[in-house]
Protein backbone atom coordinates (compact mmCIF):
# COMPACT_ATOMS: atom_id res chain seq x y z
CA UNK A 1 0.00 0.00 0.00
CA UNK A 2 1.26 3.36 -1.26
CA UNK A 3 2.36 5.44 2.14
CA UNK A 4 0.10 8.33 3.12
CA UNK A 5 1.88 11.91 1.71
CA UNK A 6 1.71 13.81 5.12
CA UNK A 7 2.91 16.88 2.50
CA UNK A 8 -0.40 16.55 0.57
CA UNK A 9 -2.39 19.14 2.96
CA UNK A 10 -5.88 17.83 2.10
CA UNK A 11 -7.53 15.27 0.07
CA UNK A 12 -9.56 11.95 0.31
CA UNK A 13 -8.03 8.57 2.43
CA UNK A 14 -9.88 5.01 2.54
CA UNK A 15 -10.96 3.80 5.31
CA UNK A 16 -13.57 1.23 6.48
CA UNK A 17 -14.20 0.93 2.83
CA UNK A 18 -15.25 4.99 2.40
CA UNK A 19 -13.43 7.95 0.92
CA UNK A 20 -13.38 10.10 4.06
CA UNK A 21 -11.86 13.92 3.18
CA UNK A 22 -9.06 14.86 5.07
CA UNK A 23 -6.59 17.77 6.03
CA UNK A 24 -3.67 17.66 8.23
CA UNK A 25 -1.56 20.51 10.29
CA UNK A 26 2.13 20.59 10.96
CA UNK A 27 4.85 18.19 11.48
CA UNK A 28 4.12 14.32 9.83
CA UNK A 29 3.72 11.31 12.36
CA UNK A 30 7.64 10.07 12.28
CA UNK A 31 8.52 14.09 13.11
CA UNK A 32 6.50 14.58 16.57
CA UNK A 33 3.57 13.03 18.10
CA UNK A 34 -0.21 13.76 16.36
CA UNK A 35 -3.64 14.88 17.17
CA UNK A 36 -6.65 13.19 15.40
CA UNK A 37 -9.21 15.17 15.78
CA UNK A 38 -12.78 13.41 15.75
CA UNK A 39 -15.76 15.83 14.69
CA UNK A 40 -19.34 16.07 16.10
CA UNK A 41 -22.12 14.50 14.83
CA UNK A 42 -23.06 17.29 12.26
CA UNK A 43 -19.49 18.46 12.44
CA UNK A 44 -16.80 17.85 9.32
CA UNK A 45 -13.55 19.19 7.98
CA UNK A 46 -14.75 22.31 7.52
CA UNK A 47 -16.97 23.20 10.35
CA UNK A 48 -13.15 22.49 12.66
CA UNK A 49 -12.96 26.54 11.15
CA UNK A 50 -9.34 27.54 12.07
CA UNK A 51 -9.41 25.15 14.63
CA UNK A 52 -6.83 22.49 13.84
CA UNK A 53 -4.02 25.06 12.19
CA UNK A 54 -4.26 27.06 15.74
CA UNK A 55 -4.15 23.59 17.44
CA UNK A 56 -0.89 22.40 15.32
CA UNK A 57 0.65 26.14 16.03
CA UNK A 58 -0.02 25.95 19.53
CA UNK A 59 0.84 22.64 20.27
CA UNK A 60 3.72 22.18 18.23
CA UNK A 61 2.31 18.07 17.04
CA UNK A 62 0.48 17.40 13.93
CA UNK A 63 -3.02 17.59 13.53
CA UNK A 64 -5.12 15.06 10.91
CA UNK A 65 -8.63 16.15 10.76
CA UNK A 66 -11.15 14.15 8.53
CA UNK A 67 -15.03 13.36 7.99
CA UNK A 68 -16.53 10.36 8.81
CA UNK A 69 -18.65 8.84 6.43
CA UNK A 70 -22.19 10.79 5.35
CA UNK A 71 -20.36 14.17 6.47
CA UNK A 72 -18.24 16.62 4.89
CA UNK A 73 -17.44 15.71 1.03
CA UNK A 74 -16.59 11.79 2.71
CA UNK A 75 -18.78 9.20 0.80
CA UNK A 76 -21.95 9.12 2.05
CA UNK A 77 -22.94 6.82 5.05
CA UNK A 78 -25.13 3.39 4.81
CA UNK A 79 -28.66 4.66 6.36
CA UNK A 80 -29.87 3.68 8.52
CA UNK A 81 -26.89 3.74 10.49
CA UNK A 82 -27.20 1.01 13.39
CA UNK A 83 -27.74 2.30 16.94
CA UNK A 84 -24.19 1.71 18.01
CA UNK A 85 -22.86 3.64 15.25
CA UNK A 86 -20.01 4.99 17.42
CA UNK A 87 -18.94 1.93 18.68
CA UNK A 88 -18.80 0.46 15.24
CA UNK A 89 -16.95 3.91 13.66
CA UNK A 90 -14.02 3.10 16.51
CA UNK A 91 -14.20 -0.51 15.92
CA UNK A 92 -14.68 -0.99 12.31
CA UNK A 93 -13.00 2.54 10.66
CA UNK A 94 -11.23 4.39 12.74
CA UNK A 95 -8.15 1.48 13.15
CA UNK A 96 -8.08 1.32 9.33
CA UNK A 97 -7.96 5.43 9.21
CA UNK A 98 -4.70 5.55 12.14
CA UNK A 99 -2.55 2.79 9.84
CA UNK A 100 -3.89 4.57 6.63
CA UNK A 101 -2.01 8.23 7.66
CA UNK A 102 1.00 6.02 9.21
CA UNK A 103 0.44 7.32 12.64
CA UNK A 104 2.64 6.64 15.32
CA UNK A 105 1.77 7.76 18.41
CA UNK A 106 -0.46 10.66 19.54
CA UNK A 107 -4.32 11.64 21.16
CA UNK A 108 -7.28 11.25 20.04
CA UNK A 109 -9.27 14.74 20.57
CA UNK A 110 -12.95 13.91 19.73
CA UNK A 111 -16.03 16.73 19.82
CA UNK A 112 -19.38 15.55 21.11
CA UNK A 113 -20.00 12.31 19.06
CA UNK A 114 -16.36 12.19 18.52
CA UNK A 115 -15.60 12.20 22.01
CA UNK A 116 -17.96 9.18 22.30
CA UNK A 117 -15.92 7.27 19.36
CA UNK A 118 -12.30 8.00 21.34
CA UNK A 119 -13.92 6.43 24.08
CA UNK A 120 -15.19 3.72 22.42
CA UNK A 121 -11.81 3.33 20.73
CA UNK A 122 -9.58 3.31 23.50
CA UNK A 123 -11.71 1.24 25.71
CA UNK A 124 -12.07 -1.34 23.18
CA UNK A 125 -9.15 -1.29 20.78
CA UNK A 126 -5.88 -1.90 21.96
CA UNK A 127 -3.63 0.34 20.16
CA UNK A 128 -0.85 1.35 22.45
CA UNK A 129 -0.06 4.16 20.00
CA UNK A 130 -2.83 6.11 21.45
CA UNK A 131 -1.36 7.93 24.46
CA UNK A 132 -4.32 9.95 25.94
CA UNK A 133 -7.44 11.81 25.21
CA UNK A 134 -9.09 15.07 24.68
CA UNK A 135 -12.45 14.83 25.09
CA UNK A 136 -14.90 18.02 24.62
CA UNK A 137 -18.49 17.94 25.36
CA UNK A 138 -18.84 13.97 25.81
CA UNK A 139 -21.29 12.21 26.13
CA UNK A 140 -22.30 8.88 27.77
CA UNK A 141 -25.76 8.68 28.31
CA UNK A 142 -28.90 10.54 26.71
CA UNK A 143 -30.45 13.48 28.91
CA UNK A 144 -33.94 15.32 28.60
CA UNK A 145 -32.44 18.82 28.08
CA UNK A 146 -30.26 17.44 25.32
CA UNK A 147 -32.80 15.45 23.57
CA UNK A 148 -35.21 18.66 23.45
CA UNK A 149 -32.23 20.19 21.66
CA UNK A 150 -32.14 17.15 19.01
CA UNK A 151 -35.94 17.18 18.40
CA UNK A 152 -35.49 20.88 17.64
CA UNK A 153 -32.98 20.15 15.25
CA UNK A 154 -35.54 17.78 13.08
CA UNK A 155 -37.75 20.45 13.24
CA UNK A 156 -36.08 23.33 12.20
CA UNK A 157 -34.32 20.58 9.68
CA UNK A 158 -37.84 19.73 8.52
CA UNK A 159 -39.92 22.99 8.25
CA UNK A 160 -37.01 25.60 8.78
CA UNK A 161 -33.73 26.82 7.25
CA UNK A 162 -31.40 24.23 8.92
CA UNK A 163 -31.11 21.60 6.05
CA UNK A 164 -29.94 24.28 3.60
CA UNK A 165 -27.72 25.74 6.27
CA UNK A 166 -25.94 22.16 6.44
CA UNK A 167 -26.02 21.47 2.70
CA UNK A 168 -23.39 24.02 2.43
CA UNK A 169 -20.81 21.99 4.23
CA UNK A 170 -22.13 18.20 3.58
CA UNK A 171 -22.31 16.83 0.06
CA UNK A 172 -24.81 13.76 1.18
CA UNK A 173 -26.37 16.31 3.58
CA UNK A 174 -29.89 13.99 4.28
CA UNK A 175 -27.07 11.29 5.15
CA UNK A 176 -24.92 13.37 7.46
CA UNK A 177 -28.59 14.67 9.45
CA UNK A 178 -30.37 11.55 9.14
CA UNK A 179 -27.95 9.16 10.54
CA UNK A 180 -27.32 11.50 13.59
CA UNK A 181 -30.36 12.85 14.29
CA UNK A 182 -33.13 9.77 13.44
CA UNK A 183 -30.12 7.37 15.76
CA UNK A 184 -30.05 10.04 18.99
CA UNK A 185 -34.29 10.49 18.92
CA UNK A 186 -34.87 6.28 18.28
CA UNK A 187 -35.78 4.92 21.94
CA UNK A 188 -33.45 2.52 22.20
CA UNK A 189 -30.41 5.02 21.40
CA UNK A 190 -29.22 5.53 25.18
CA UNK A 191 -28.46 1.62 25.41
CA UNK A 192 -25.97 1.79 22.71
CA UNK A 193 -24.13 4.72 23.91
CA UNK A 194 -21.00 3.56 25.96
CA UNK A 195 -20.77 1.65 29.37
CA UNK A 196 -18.42 -0.75 29.48
CA UNK A 197 -15.48 1.28 27.64
CA UNK A 198 -14.87 3.97 30.38
CA UNK A 199 -14.12 0.89 32.15
CA UNK A 200 -11.40 0.11 30.24
CA UNK A 201 -9.68 3.29 29.70
CA UNK A 202 -5.88 2.83 31.24
CA UNK A 203 -4.74 6.22 29.26
CA UNK A 204 -4.94 9.79 30.64
CA UNK A 205 -7.82 11.78 29.72
CA UNK A 206 -8.42 15.78 29.51
CA UNK A 207 -12.28 16.53 29.57
CA UNK A 208 -13.62 20.10 28.66
CA UNK A 209 -17.14 20.84 29.42
CA UNK A 210 -18.91 23.93 28.80
CA UNK A 211 -20.77 25.01 31.95
CA UNK A 212 -23.58 26.09 29.75
CA UNK A 213 -23.71 23.00 27.67
CA UNK A 214 -27.23 22.77 25.55
CA UNK A 215 -26.85 19.13 24.90
CA UNK A 216 -25.36 17.49 28.02
CA UNK A 217 -24.81 18.53 32.01
CA UNK A 218 -21.33 17.85 34.20
CA UNK A 219 -22.74 14.74 34.75
CA UNK A 220 -21.03 13.18 31.46
CA UNK A 221 -17.41 14.51 32.76
CA UNK A 222 -18.36 13.15 36.50
CA UNK A 223 -19.07 9.64 34.65
CA UNK A 224 -15.62 9.15 33.28
CA UNK A 225 -13.86 10.94 36.34
CA UNK A 226 -15.48 8.56 38.50
CA UNK A 227 -15.16 5.34 36.38
CA UNK A 228 -11.69 5.63 34.46
CA UNK A 229 -8.71 3.70 35.92
CA UNK A 230 -6.50 6.39 34.49
CA UNK A 231 -6.22 10.07 35.76
CA UNK A 232 -8.80 12.26 34.63
CA UNK A 233 -8.12 15.77 33.84
CA UNK A 234 -11.36 18.22 33.98
CA UNK A 235 -11.45 21.82 32.40
CA UNK A 236 -14.88 23.45 33.08
CA UNK A 237 -15.41 26.60 31.10
CA UNK A 238 -17.59 29.73 32.39
CA UNK A 239 -19.59 31.32 29.38
CA UNK A 240 -19.09 28.34 27.27
CA UNK A 241 -21.83 25.90 25.14
CA UNK A 242 -21.28 22.83 23.54
CA UNK A 243 -18.47 24.26 21.61
CA UNK A 244 -15.67 24.57 23.74
CA UNK A 245 -13.41 25.33 21.05
CA UNK A 246 -14.86 28.25 19.57
CA UNK A 247 -17.10 29.88 22.70
CA UNK A 248 -13.37 29.55 24.59
CA UNK A 249 -10.79 29.00 22.11
CA UNK A 250 -7.68 30.23 24.61
CA UNK A 251 -8.77 28.45 27.50
CA UNK A 252 -8.95 25.41 25.25
CA UNK A 253 -5.85 25.44 23.49
CA UNK A 254 -4.25 26.61 26.84
CA UNK A 255 -5.48 23.75 27.86
CA UNK A 256 -4.30 21.17 25.76
CA UNK A 257 -0.94 22.78 25.30
CA UNK A 258 -0.49 21.63 28.94
CA UNK A 259 -1.56 17.87 28.46
CA UNK A 260 0.34 17.49 25.45
CA UNK A 261 3.54 18.72 27.58
CA UNK A 262 2.84 16.73 30.03
CA UNK A 263 2.23 13.36 27.68
CA UNK A 264 5.57 14.01 26.82
CA UNK A 265 7.36 15.02 29.92
CA UNK A 266 5.87 10.67 31.10
CA UNK A 267 7.07 9.21 27.77
CA UNK A 268 11.01 11.19 27.98
CA UNK A 269 11.16 9.91 31.74
CA UNK A 270 9.91 6.30 30.40
CA UNK A 271 12.84 6.39 28.00
CA UNK A 272 15.76 7.11 30.02
CA UNK A 273 14.55 5.06 32.97
CA UNK A 274 14.25 2.11 30.46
Amino acid sequence: MMSFDWSAPKGFVTAGGKALEYQCFGPAPDKAPTIVLLHEGLGCVALWRDFPAALAKTTGWGVFVYSRAGYGQSDPADLPRPLDYMVEEAQQVLPDLLDAIGFQRGVLMGHSDGATIAVEYAGGVEDFRVRGLILMAPHFFTEAMGLTEISAAKQAYDNGDLRDKLSKYHKHVDSAFRGWNDSWLHPDFNAALVTDAIDYLRIPTLAIQGRGDQYGTLAQVHEIEERSYAPVDVEILEDCRHAPQFDQPDRVLAAVAEFCTRLERIEKAKVEAA
